[in-house]
């Protein structure tokens, strides 16, 4: 295989269903050379994971191979034995994946997880193990190592989470590390520091990488290729520089021009600079809000005492007006959103709405809407609840709501699961709409959202915006995205606003430290 530690040849990955065998991943060929990170991008469907589980063995009892070869090295590992697979997963090949809340387990404190990986391959002296596992973790970049050793998941950010995962993948120094969307979650912040660790495990263990990512900023920041996929085909492969400035492909040219991005503004420019002119009577004014959740108190009579999150902060959203809030996880971003619509009520300050109950969209329209209910019966609820239309009134309703989100009106019958999470945030705003509400509130609507499914939604954001005078808060900690939809934005840090103003003024001409630290992140 001359220098090439990773071979597939004709890979073919379907399910089977009631005697029916319905083929996803279709005859795809790649390589990874000796050292070389490969990314694969594509959107959610297109074969990137399960091509990355099939590798690593872990394809649930319904899914099949039904072609191909994938050669590690000299084995192919489609043939070899379970228990020569079971020496292979963690020691030559590891894996990472997205959300290392779920790959961990919440009972067992990450220390002992970690050394699990040397126990079960029985690696070295087991007295070493707790040493070389803390030696690991200042390897990652986690503070005080000897200390979080003993923490549960639970106890760590997002970020540190992911640190312990990419320890556990590289403890045995793997051959082959294989990323799937390791970033997708992360504050800019956290995730360059995630990419940048993983860049300082490739150059200095020599770990040849597969990142999978819906992010072509990310991917083009790591990888030295990059693989296209589109419904379980390779529709384009070659060097980054090749692919990402003179793409060939149709779909490739497609999956660019979706990438958000504070240079390229010329689509959403002019729509932009109309509304922050405007001078409208404001639709939200916030004076000197504090926010704080109740701790529970550890003494068996001792009262709860309060945290506060949120420590005095002001700002307005205009009529019309799209205003944005960014900054890294645990700021007070959803917080705040939460205490705006009504969540929590443990605030101090000035909060004024220009009408009741403003309408919120959550970032992750599956757990926010009820998987039991039909879409029409989620979107007719709100009518319900206020009574003033009949129930053919009600269904008419529904029916021109689903049609102004872009979706089909005989999807009032179908329930969320058999939904794309793009038409599942489609439901949302629908349902945020059903009232006839002019302000509302985003909070990451489109953070886990491919990003050609991520340019619909703003587009659409944008169309609702003009055709019913819409106002939003618009919360997120992507900042190209922010900048591509919102006329003004306020940063905010530990709690507090270091800085607000027009969005030119922000990532052109920011004041703030932090302001600065976060644009430098982007990718």
């Amino acid at each position: 295989m001359e220098n090439k530690i990773l071979k597939v040849t004709d890979l073919s990955i379907g399910f089977e269903e009631n005697k029916q065998f319905t083929e996803v991943v279709k005859k795809i060929s790649f390589d990874v050379g000796q050292g070389e990170i490969v990314g694969i991008v594509g959107e959610s469907g297109s074969g990137k994971s399960l091509t990355s589980l099939t590798i690593m063995d872990l394809l649930s009892h319904t899914a099949k191979v039904n072609n191909g070869s994938i050669l590690f090295e000299d084995k192919d590992l489609l043939t070899i034995s379970t228990e020569e697979k079971r020496k292979l997963k963690g020691k030559d090949i590891s894996m990472v994946f997205q959300e290392p809340m779920t790959s961990l387990n919440p009972l067992l404190k990450v220390g002992p997880q970690v050394e699990e990986v040397l126990v079960l391959h029985k690696d070295g002296d087991r007295n070493s193990y707790r040493k070389r596992v803390i030696s690991m973790f200042q390897d990652v970049g986690l503070p005080n190592p000897e200390e979080l050793y003993e923490k549960y998941p639970h106890q760590l950010s997002g970020g540190m989470r992911q640190r312990v995962m990419i320890a556990m993948a590289m403890i045995l120094q793997p051959k082959l590390l294989i990323a799937d969307e390791p970033t997708t979650a992360l504050d800019v912040t956290i995730q360059k520091q995630i990419l940048d660790l993983l860049l300082k495990m490739n150059q200095k263990y020599g770990t040849s990488i597969i990142f999978i990512s819906h992010d072509l900023g990310v991917v083009k920041k790591l990888c030295n290729r990059v693989i296209v996929m589109c419904e379980g085909e390779i529709v384009e492969q070659g060097q980054i520089a090749t692919i990402f400035t003179n793409p060939k492909e149709a779909y490739t040219k497609k999956l660019l021009a979706a990438v958000p991005s504070v240079k390229a503004n010329e689509a959403f420019g002019e729509i932009a600079v109309t509304a922050a002119e405007k001078k409208s009577s404001p639709v939200l004014s916030v004076k000197d809000l504090k926010v704080s959740y109740k701790v529970k108190s550890k003494g068996l009579f001792k009262k709860a005492e309060e945290k506060r999150i949120v420590k005095g902060v002001s700002f307005t959203v205009n009529e019309g007006e799209i205003f944005g809030i960014v900054g890294e996880s645990g700021c007070g971003k959803s917080t705040l959103s939460k205490a705006i619509v009504g969540l929590n009520r443990h605030t101090e300050g000035v909060l004024e709405l220009k009408e009741a109950n403003p309408q919120m969209v959550f970032q992750d329209p599956y757990s926010s809407l009820n998987p039991a209910k039909t879409i029409g019966a989620i979107l007719s609820e709100p009518l319900i609840i206020e009574g003033k239309l009949t129930s053919r009134q009600r269904m008419e309703k529904v029916e021109q709501m689903l049609e102004e989100v872009g979706l089909p009106k005989d999807y009032y019958k179908r329930n969320i699961a058999k939904l794309s999470g793009g038409q599942r945030q489609r439901v949302a705003i629908a349902l945020a709409l059903m009232t006839n509400k002019k302000f509302i509130v985003l909070d990451e609507p489109v953070s886990a959202l491919d990003v050609t499914i991520q340019d619909q939604i703003l587009r659409l954001l944008k169309r609702l915006r003009e055709e019913y005078n819409l106002s939003y808060l618009f919360i997120s900690h992507d900042l190209n995205v922010v900048y591509e939809l919102c006329d003004r934005i306020a940063v905010m840090k530990d709690g507090v606003i270091v800085e607000q103003g027009t969005k030119d003024e922000i990532y052109y001409r920011p004041k703030a430290d932090y302001t600065k630290q976060l644009l430098s992140a982007i990718l």
